[in-house]
């Protein structure tokens, strides 16, 4: 039987507990966010620390500066033009859908072989052209208005990525000592196989990160150069866009596609060519060559867990849940296989802990 002062002992301890997540909650998706970006990026630190001669500040200070040049740099530059984009945007798609574009451009009956029978069939379906014209310009109003309430639920995003960077600094600072301790804790709940599943973890969050996250960086970057250099609107927004759906698998293109459309339409046949090419062997290209090299460190994470990763994850963190998402559940299930693995026999070595 336990005494008195034990049960008030362990009460207080709960409650305590309880109160620090309380407090912590608002801002848990940020702090989780730092961790995983600072594990994952801790080589680097380590290389910087070694440079700064020691100086954990110096070392810690670099790469916050270059966490936000890298997370935040983006999105600020798309935020302070949201509603230039936007409009831009609203724009190119009012002069989309005012045009007569059921009647096709000249260049489409001179091309070779197929331009005549693809003329005559564009202008068979006049009809449906113009209900889709007359349905597009319905549209127009309440999509524009949805993506500027987005803009809203964008900055509130924002301030949470923000608030991981500055985490990832004091995260960075004393790193080693925080890992002492988790391998400390860990081992008196999970015991001998604390390391162990550490090292699964760690595994998986770095072929998590570099993996999707780095490929659906890589995708952005790239599409919002080529939007740029095809002289689309708000080339800035359309790359954020498509490096949201770059963690979708076949995403991109829901993106790029439509841009293509769009240049064909406004009879840029040039460009329109240049950014069909450009997303199909660039874009989307990129996936297949980037992702499984920087996959290598980790587990591949089935198609169903990375959809329900990027929409959980962003109605539960919101914009920064769509990076968040992916990454929890693939720990989940890689620690979930290994717990219900049979044979023991392959257990991996411990995890080092940073700066060991």
């Amino acid at each position: 039987m336990q005494r008195p002062e034990n049960i008030i002992a362990g009460a207080a301890i709960a409650v305590i507990i309880a109160g620090c997540l309380f407090i912590i909650a608002p801002f848990l998706s940020a702090v989780l966010w730092a961790v995983i970006v600072c594990f994952s990026t801790w080589g680097a630190y380590e290389r910087l620390y070694r440079l700064a001669g020691g100086r954990s500040n110096v070392a810690a200070g670099i790469m916050t500066l270059l966490l936000a040049a890298v997370l935040i740099g983006p999105f600020i530059v798309v935020g302070t033009s949201l509603g230039d984009n936007v409009e831009k945007l609203t724009q190119a798609f009012d002069r989309f859908v005012a045009s007569d574009f059921h009647q096709p451009p000249a260049w489409v009956a001179n091309l070779p072989l197929v331009g005549a029978k693809l003329d005559a069939y564009w202008r068979s379906v006049e009809i449906d052209s113009i209900k889709i014209t007359e349905y597009a310009k319905k549209v127009a109003a309440p999509v524009s208005k949805w993506v500027l309430d987005a803009g809203l639920a964008f900055g509130t995003g924002l301030l949470h990525l923000t608030l991981s960077v500055l985490t990832a600094y004091f995260i960075y600072r004393d790193g080693t000592a925080m890992a002492t301790r988790l391998h400390a804790g860990m081992g008196r709940i999970a015991g001998a196989r604390a390391h162990h599943l550490l090292a699964v973890a760690g595994n998986t969050v770095k072929g998590v990160v570099y993996g999707i996250l780095g490929a659906a960086l890589a995708q952005g970057i790239l599409a919002g150069l080529g939007y740029w250099i095809a002289g689309l609107p708000g080339p800035f927004l359309l790359g954020l866009l498509t490096c949201f759906l770059a963690l979708v698998p076949v995403g991109p293109p829901l993106i790029w596609v439509p841009a293509t459309l769009w240049l064909f339409n406004q009879g840029d046949v040039g460009w329109a060519v240049f950014m069909g090419l450009w997303g199909f062997f660039g874009i989307s290209g990129i996936d297949n060559v980037v992702k499984p090299y920087l996959i290598a460190e980790g587990s591949a994470l089935p198609f169903i867990l990375v959809i329900l990763g990027v929409l959980g994850g962003l109605l539960a963190f919101g914009v920064i849940g769509v990076f968040l998402g992916p990454t929890l559940l693939a720990v989940g299930y890689v620690l979930l296989k290994d717990w219900t693995r049979t044979d023991r026999r392959d257990i991996p070595a411990a995890i080092p802990a940073p700066g060991a």
